[in-house]
């Protein structure tokens, strides 16, 4: 318990002038043909990854240690004569385990519906009070990426605090309230499909489905940061994560914040539990085939 206590006292005291994200933006472009200058698509990645990095997502200072690893991979697979660009774009995020170099994920989901305009060199910018813009296509790029920039960062910081992500996750639902709108524009809206922006940030702020702020401190802080101390203990917090995590399932039947919770951790949950005892194991594996049934091959593996 001490170390654990030395470890978010130095995670304070080491708050510098850094930025909250270390963000890296990949533009991918194979599937444009090459009438189009290919030029515009390294100016849009270096401006996007510029907007990311260098502005202030909260009223926090960031050490340089303290920032939030991040992945955003946009794919564009249509760019037409009047700069409207079509694609998927592909969210990753991280956080370190206590007194480990191991990583875990947490966030890593595709969002299919992006459709935005974008000019070289024109500026890349967002206030969060007027997100509509002048031209919802331009807009809705930078909505977009604050959307999930605030997801990221309240994920990140529900993993080390209860609810402490809960500011951030009601500036994601200001954004999807004020999100752009436009005849090809989707994804903020509850008819827009069962998983999107809206159910998402709907499963995060809603009261209906608060034990989802305990899944997610329970499976970090309970479980995964346990590791270093007591490994039993560790499966023990993340098995008592898969009971939270079946009460939910059974309480709201095809929430969102289910597949979105495994989605990229389905490997370390069968390395999690490969070594422990056969009992434990068993319990492990089929609360795991039912609640990640995609990914059930992986925990067969636990027999």
């Amino acid at each position: 318990m001490k170390k654990i206590v030395v470890f978010l006292f130095i995670l304070t005291a080491a708050k510098g002038q850094a930025q909250e994200l270390q963000a890296k933006v990949t533009i991918l472009a194979n599937q444009i043909s090459t009438q189009v200058d290919k030029k515009i698509f390294n100016t849009l990645q270096t401006s996007l990854t510029n907007f990311m990095n260098g502005r202030k997502w909260t009223t926090d200072q960031f050490g340089v240690q303290e920032k939030i690893k991040c992945n955003f991979l946009i794919s564009i697979d249509q760019v037409s004569d009047n700069n409207i660009f079509r694609a998927s774009l592909t969210v990753q995020a991280s956080r370190p385990v206590y007194n480990t170099t191991y990583e875990s994920p947490l966030i890593n989901f595709q969002d299919n519906d992006f459709v935005f305009k974008y000019v070289e060199f024109q500026p890349i910018e967002f206030n969060e009070n007027r997100i509509q813009g002048n031209d919802p296509l331009i807009g809705n790029i930078t909505a977009m990426l604050a959307f999930y920039a605030n997801i990221i960062i309240g994920l990140d910081y529900d993993s080390f605090s209860p609810r402490g992500g809960d500011p951030y996750f009601q500036k994601a639902l200001n954004i999807v309230n004020n999100a752009p709108e436009g005849r090809d524009i989707a994804g903020w809206k509850p008819f827009d499909g069962t998983r999107n922006r809206f159910r998402l940030v709907e499963n995060l702020t809603d009261n209906r489905f608060a034990p989802v702020h305990d899944i997610i401190y329970s499976y970090y802080r309970s479980g995964l940061d346990m590791m270093y101390e007591n490994e039993e203990t560790a499966r023990t917090g993340v098995l008592n994560t898969l009971n939270l995590l079946t009460a939910l399932n059974r309480d709201n039947q095809n929430i969102m914040f289910l597949p979105f919770f495994f989605q990229g951790k389905s490997n370390e949950l069968a390395r999690l539990f490969s070594k422990a005892t056969p009992e434990l194991k068993t319990r492990a594996r089929d609360m795991l085939t039912k609640l990640d049934i995609t990914n059930s091959s992986t925990y067969n593996s636990l027999r």
